[in-house]
C-alpha cells in the first residue's frame, strides 16, 4: 500500500499540481484512475465553477451548483460527486494510481471518494489525495499515520507515484 497527500495553500493550486502530475504520469504510460479539477472563475459570481474530469479519458462532470450571484457556502452539487465516485469505481480495474483531486468535506464524513480510496489501497494501488489545510487533520485521522507528505514538486509527486507502480509489478 501506498499512499501520499499533497496540501498547498493558494486558491486553485493543488488542483493545478495533480493536474499536472496526472499529464506526466499519463505521457510515462500510467494508467490512471481518479479526478482532476479545474475551476472555472465567473466574473458574475463570487465562486467558481468546479469541473472533475474522470481519469484518465473523462467525461468532465460538473460538481458545483449555480446558486445565484449572492450564494455563499457550500455549493457541491452531491448528485453530481457521487456519479463521478461511479464512474471512478468503474476504472479501478486494470489502473495502477489513484489521483484523488480532493479529501474535502464529503470525504471527512466518509462518503464521497472515500469507499474508491479504500478499494485502491486494499488492491495495493499507489494512491495520492490533494487536501487543503482545513481537511488535512480529518484525512490524517481518516489515512491513520500511514499517509506520506509530498513536497510540491511535480517530478518529486510524479517518481513517487511511479516508485509505487514499480514495486507493484
Amino acid at each position: 500500500m501506498r499512499l501520499a497527500h499533497i496540501s498547498i495553500t493558494g486558491r486553485g493550486e493543488t488542483d493545478r499540481f495533480l493536474a499536472a502530475v496526472a499529464a506526466r504520469l499519463e505521457r510515462a504510460g500510467v494508467r490512471l484512475a481518479g479526478t482532476v479539477q479545474t475551476n472555472i472563475a465567473r466574473a458574475d459570481r463570487t465562486r467558481c465553477d468546479m469541473d472533475l474530469r474522470v481519469l484518465p479519458d473523462g467525461p468532465v462532470l460538473r460538481i458545483s451548483e449555480d446558486r445565484g450571484a449572492a450564494a455563499r457556502g457550500c455549493m457541491l452539487d452531491h448528485g453530481a460527486l457521487e456519479q463521478t465516485v461511479a464512474e471512478v469505481a468503474r476504472r479501478l480495474d486494470g489502473a495502477e494510481v489513484l489521483i484523488v483531486n480532493k479529501f474535502g468535506k464529503a470525504e471527512a464524513e466518509g462518503r464521497g471518494l472515500v469507499p474508491v480510496i479504500s478499494e485502491a489501497l486494499e488492491r495495493g494501488m499507489t494512491v495520492l489525495v490533494g487536501v487543503n489545510g482545513l481537511n488535512l487533520p480529518l484525512y490524517l485521522d481518516f489515512s491513520g499515520g500511514l499517509s506520506e507528505a509530498l513536497p510540491a514538486v511535480e517530478a518529486t509527486a510524479a517518481d513517487w507515484c511511479l516508485q509505487g507502480v514499480a514495486n507493484h509489478a
